[in-house]
């Protein structure tokens, strides 16, 4: 079964050598969008140059600076190494375990049309 992994990476100097890493294992794509955890919105709520009800884009641009991770996710087909991507992206960025490595995981995919292998 294809599954579909996410990667949640805080520290920005580390995401393009792991685009590298996943490229060279084979990751057929990858998608790669900018976020902002919960944590890092709870500092904003309270402040005084918060508007009383802020838009979640006003209030990302105004964290953005701080407070910016990457989120990688790429559908990777059924008999890809996974183990050896998880291993890879850890000799990057560092154990997941550790504090300020970021997250990983992996959800099943039950259906997906147009996975193409590179």
């Amino acid at each position: 079964m294809p599954k579909c992994v996410v990667a949640v990476i805080p520290n920005l100097e580390k995401v393009h050598e792991v685009l590298r890493v996943w490229t060279s294992l084979g990751v057929p794509g990858v998608t790669m969008i900018d976020t902002i955890g919960m944590a890092s919105l709870q500092q904003w709520v309270g402040r005084d140059d918060v508007p009383l009800v802020p838009s979640l884009r006003s209030l990302i641009e105004s964290a953005e600076a701080a407070f910016h991770h990457r989120t990688l996710f790429s559908v990777i087909p059924d008999d890809f190494d996974l183990e050896r991507l998880i291993r890879e992206t850890e000799r990057v960025i560092g154990r997941f375990e550790d504090p300020e490595t970021g997250f990983l995981f992996v959800l099943p995919v039950l259906e997906v049309r147009g996975l193409r292998r590179p």
